[in-house]
């Protein structure tokens, strides 16, 4: 691994934490996106609609051959001239010729984030034609120097201070910071333009085999201008934009607009086949199709669904991670989620290796895909295909390999650790501080300390009353549960048994596998599925309980992904995978708990987090606020509930501590801002950080699982009976 390129990449991330207005303004854009998303979408069916394009793009890629020399043939017969370009050097190569044939001084661009792919403007200056952006947002990064920092808003990351002063600086004015005028300014100076240059550069949203034209969607009247007024336009253009027929095109402007700034329809869109003669003089329309790694990636089975996407830039606007550090952190080229995968087929692993460790797994990017696209399941297979050419590092092989495969070695040592943590934890259940270089991961939260007693050895000491049980039921209690907070274990005991369930602890059970996963140690899930499997299924259980929902999707989902193509093991995984059901669900659809425990809780004001695997892994959200409101509590929403706490496992404590820091604090101040004196929440995990955190910060607001809060209205019932 290249220690210079995780410097370069650490100082990127410094700076961007030291800049508060930037997370301010990338903040107050992705909450005013997400309410104008959801008013765009009122009245559609988002899930219909997304599902269509993932079924009409998915097909352009399996015939994608027919359909590129059906689109090649139609643009020509419409007089276009057709270029395929293989690489973003050939791509370069064909339009700086074009430019030299054309004895062309400048040439007008409009947005096009393939041509910051290839570099293309550099290349052009290089070659003695000046590219002028002149969509407001990439002008206003060019004239800084920068690249842009979101696939749709380019310059979203700079203040209006900022713009001002570059402006002023190119007209040789004092120009105010005032947006209206900022605006003129740009019109003012980037008008004659239009009419001086030789060649028009744009990119296109679609291409449309059935015609051999293409469709522009914008919100800025240059891109009409860039491909109407100059004597040659060239369209630069990806091969994963085909789309097979005009109805197929329709569809996906329904949904891109509303997808990517939360608008019914763009100012612009642009519909353009073949060349067009403009005031009777003769025009060509040059359309370069580019490869440079899209066959690639179609190539590759596990990330191939990524041509799938429509470049709404949703994947950002939706991202905590973006939203702290922003897009010259966040991306390459391509930012975000998307701009991960692209990275890597596009411009190397290389380029994308410290980026796919940035991602935190929190899927809020896969939630509001229009493509239905599983990016965070994607990122996870770079990872791993990171950590086969660079390896995991020492200290993780040891762990995971040599430590967590082996069961009764991994419990051992935490045994251990439970006993040598006493001078630090003095007796009590949090850790405070920490001393020497670990200090840092109890500076901004605290931590809990390992139980005295795991749950696996505290469970069958614990009586349970249940004379006819309606079910069986075994708990894969996951690390956090059974070695820092047995106690929910316990009370998962109490809930299930005023239920009439029966849990038992399966003792062979291990770790769930997921912190190997994400840090791309395939071989060490994969062993680990395998004990999980035979230990969970061995006593025949009626279900298979978690409370936490990382766990849950592992032996939902990762289990049966791990050994699909394992004879001896696909059928067994699928079977675990029917049976497991978290225990908020479990309780209310299974055993209508809601009515069993409805009125027994004290009116105390909880407001609810939904974990980032529990909404947008499992699909479940509304289950333990019911189960919260029948009990007798009030509940409260806070703002941004399903927005991450900032945790991700490694991420918070070895990865990314920094921006799993601001993260956090945003989530705080949302609960703060509830006036609820309850946070209650459904992950171990998110437990862990979001109690840690109040704790830190002195707020008076106790964190607690769904579970025990259930266990506690039990408490009370019998409390008062006595």
């Amino acid at each position: 691994m290249s220690k210079q390129r995780s410097k370069d990449y650490r100082e990127r991330i410094d700076t961007a934490l030291a800049t508060p207005k930037l997370q301010d303004a990338l903040h107050q854009f992705g909450d005013a996106f997400l309410l104008a998303r959801e008013k765009a979408f009122t009245g559609h069916d988002f899930e219909a609609l997304r599902g269509n394009i993932a079924t009409l793009k998915s097909k352009v890629r399996q015939n994608h051959a027919q359909l590129l020399q059906q689109f090649i043939a139609n643009a020509e017969a419409a007089g276009s001239i057709i270029y395929q370009a293989k690489t973003a050097a050939d791509a370069n190569r064909y339009i700086i010729e074009l430019a030299k044939q054309k004895n062309a001084t400048l040439a007008v661009k409009s947005k096009s984030m393939v041509s910051e792919e290839t570099h293309l403007s550099v290349a052009l200056e290089q070659a003695g034609t000046q590219a002028l952006e002149t969509d407001l947002g990439e002008w206003i990064v060019q004239l800084a120097g920068q690249r842009p920092s979101h696939m749709v808003m380019p310059a979203i990351h700079m203040f209006k201070e900022e713009v001002a002063e570059l402006f002023s600086k190119e007209t040789g004015e004092q120009e105010p910071a005032e947006i209206e005028h900022l605006v003129e300014v740009a019109r003012n100076q980037l008008r004659q333009s239009y009419l001086d240059a030789e060649i028009g550069i744009t990119g296109a949203n679609i291409a449309i085999a059935e015609t051999g034209g293409i469709a522009l969607v914008t919100n800025e009247g240059n891109a009409r201008l860039v491909s109407t007024l100059p004597k040659v336009h060239v369209v630069l253009v990806g091969i994963e934009k085909l789309v097979a027929t005009l109805e197929d095109a329709a569809a996906i402007i329904q949904i891109l607009p509303k997808n990517a700034t939360g608008q019914l329809l763009t100012s612009y869109v642009t519909w353009i086949r073949g060349a067009v003669p403009c005031d009777g003089e003769e025009k060509e329309l040059h359309i370069v199709l580019l490869d440079n790694g899209r066959s690639s990636l179609t190539e590759s089975p596990q990330c191939r669904d990524a041509l799938n996407c429509i470049r709404c830039g949703a994947c950002a606007n939706v991202c905590p991670v973006y939203q702290t550090v922003g897009g010259h952190v966040f991306g390459h080229v391509y930012i975000g989620a998307i701009g991960i995968i692209l990275t890597a087929f596009y411009h190397g692993l290389d380029n994308a290796a410290e980026l796919v460790k940035a991602c935190i797994g929190c899927r809020s990017c896969v939630a509001v895909c229009p493509s239905q696209i599983d990016l965070e399941e994607i990122i996870l297979h770079l990872r791993e295909t990171v950590g086969d050419e660079e390896g995991i590092g020492a200290g993780k092989s040891l762990v995971f390999r040599k430590v967590m495969q082996n069961r009764k070695l991994f419990h051992s040592l935490i045994k251990a650790a439970s006993l040598l943590q006493k001078p630090v934890t003095k007796g009590e259940k949090t850790i405070r501080h920490l001393p020497l270089f670990f200090s840092p991961l109890t500076e901004w939260r605290t931590l809990p300390a390992i139980a005295d007693k795991a749950l696996r050895d505290s469970f069958n000491q614990k009586p349970q009353h249940v004379d006819k049980p309606r079910y069986r039921v075994a708990l894969f209690g996951g690390c956090a549960n059974d070695f820092l907070y047995p106690e929910l274990g316990l009370d998962l005991i109490e809930v299930m048994n005023a239920l009439d369930v029966e849990v038992f602890y399966p003792q062979q059970q291990n770790c769930c596998g997921i912190p190997a996963i994400y840090s791309g140690d395939k071989q060490t899930a994969v062993e680990l599925a395998k004990q999980n499997i035979e230990a969970m299924l061995e006593d025949h259980p009626d279900y298979v309980l978690t409370t936490c929902p990382t766990c849950a999707m592992a032996l939902k989902h990762n289990f049966v992904e791990a050994l699909k193509d394992n004879p001896a093991w696909a059928e067994r995984a699928e079977r675990l995978s029917h049976i497991t059901v978290d225990a908020a669900s479990f309780a209310l659809n299974q055993l209508d708990g809601a009515a069993k425990f409805a009125g027994l809780a004290t009116d105390e004001k909880i407001t609810y987090h939904d974990s980032c695997h529990l909404k947008r892994g499992v699909g479940v959200w509304e289950e333990p606020r019911t189960l919260i409101k029948d009990a007798g509590y009030q509940l409260v929403e806070m703002n941004h509930a399903d927005r991450c706490c900032g945790f991700g496992g490694s991420y918070s404590l070895t990865s990314h501590p920094d921006i799993s820091k601001k993260i956090l604090q945003d989530k705080v101040a949302d609960i703060q801002a509830s006036g609820a004196t309850c946070v209650a929440m459904d992950c171990p995990g998110c437990m862990m950080q979001i109690r840690g955190g109040l704790e830190k910060a002195g707020v008076p607001v106790r964190a607690q699982h769904t579970i025990e809060l259930l266990a506690e209205a039990l408490k009370k019932r019998l409390d008062f009976k006595k």
